[in-house]
């Protein structure tokens, strides 16, 4: 199977740039997940495979059920590292940016993106990619940024040299960014992928526990809370949303992660096409964060363009608003009522 993406120019392109650098930088979106995480890890190993030293900068924590994916204890964290990780981005002269399309997905380490005169190369599956790059490799059909770093690998011809911690690092970011490939994930090259990254000796199992299945008592207790108490069935619409304050995190121990996937679990209704999630900020004031799934083929990316300052996939997709929870509320309500028709065909 071809697997390849790049074409001879881009190919010779890439290997210019790895090849004559020193200070490479990798660096994802904010609130890094595991496409995010594992797709910087993979191509940080592979680079430090062909003789490299990289370092993946991330602007702020990832859930902790992410701890576990091998090199972490090697990142760079901007908010807890600004010093240091400025002095990284400041020697950089070859900078990666691995699964966003715009450098306002960085948020806090905008800045210091933008400024920085290193070349830039992107990575990415998301929609109207916007950086300034010497080379753009963006497939928006692609499962995840992890199986555009596996093909990247794959065409260098390092996949006979790649580590066993690069194949997890790579099966975790595209099992987190399908919801364990369960959406976005119906094309055949995936599973030769799998196929080929099984031969490393990685415990796909095992990987599925470590994301999926490590939960808190109190975590439990707050995803029944929350599918119980707060769960918003719209009646007459094929849609649901579900609101978490602040109070209510306080309440139960809420860690980074805690609602991870909780946003599929509305789907599992029967019928159901839509679902969103609105979850305060823990410490900004009418700062609300919006998380969409769909089934099928609803425009979750189209809706949170549309009602809630974001973008994503067809099937997942995000965005925030800046409002009292209540008034959030109402969006959620006015953008189910705009696609009516959608929703209830």
């Amino acid at each position: 199977m071809n697997i390849n993406i790049l074409n001879e120019a881009e190919l010779a392109l890439l290997k210019q740039y790895i090849n004559q650098s020193e200070h490479i930088v990798i660096c994802c979106h904010k609130s890094p997940d595991g496409d995010a995480l594992g797709s910087s890890l993979a191509w940080a190993d592979y680079l430090e495979g062909q003789g490299k030293n990289p370092t993946v900068i991330i602007p702020d924590a990832y859930p902790d059920f992410l701890q576990w994916l091998p090199n972490t204890e090697k990142i760079v964290r901007y908010d807890k590292r600004v010093a240091e990780a400025d002095r990284l981005w400041a020697e950089a002269d070859l900078i990666f940016c691995l699964d966003f399309n715009t450098s306002s997905r960085v948020e806090d380490m905008q800045g210091v993106l933008d400024k920085s005169t290193a070349p830039k190369i992107m990575f990415d599956h998301h929609l109207s990619p916007s950086m300034e790059t010497v080379l753009t490799v963006s497939h928006t059909e692609m499962c995840s940024t992890s199986e555009i770093v596996f093909r990247i690998i794959w065409q260098l011809g390092g996949f006979e040299q790649m580590s066993r911690r690069c194949a997890v690092d790579i099966y975790c970011g595209m099992m987190t960014d399908t919801g364990g490939f369960t959406y976005n994930s119906s094309r055949s090259e995936i599973y030769f992928i799998i196929g080929q990254l099984l031969i490393k000796g990685l415990d796909k199992d095992k990987i599925y526990r470590n994301v999926f299945n490590t939960y808190s008592p109190w975590a439990i207790r707050f995803r029944g809370y929350m599918m119980y108490q707060k769960l918003n069935v719209i009646d007459g619409f094929q849609a649901s949303y579900f609101t978490i304050t602040r109070q209510e995190m306080k309440h139960f121990h809420f860690i980074k992660g805690d609602a991870e996937g909780l946003v599929n679990e509305p789907l599992k209704i029967k019928g159901m096409k839509l679902s969103i999630s609105l979850r305060e900020d823990d410490r900004k004031d009418h700062l609300i964060w919006v998380s969409l799934r769909s089934v099928d083929d609803f425009p979750c990316n189209r809706m949170a363009e549309e009602f809630f300052n974001g973008g994503g996939h067809l099937n997942a997709s995000g965005g925030k608003l800046q409002c009292s929870m209540a008034d959030a509320e109402r969006v959620v309500r006015d953008a189910i009522i705009y696609y009516e028709k959608l929703l209830k065909s």
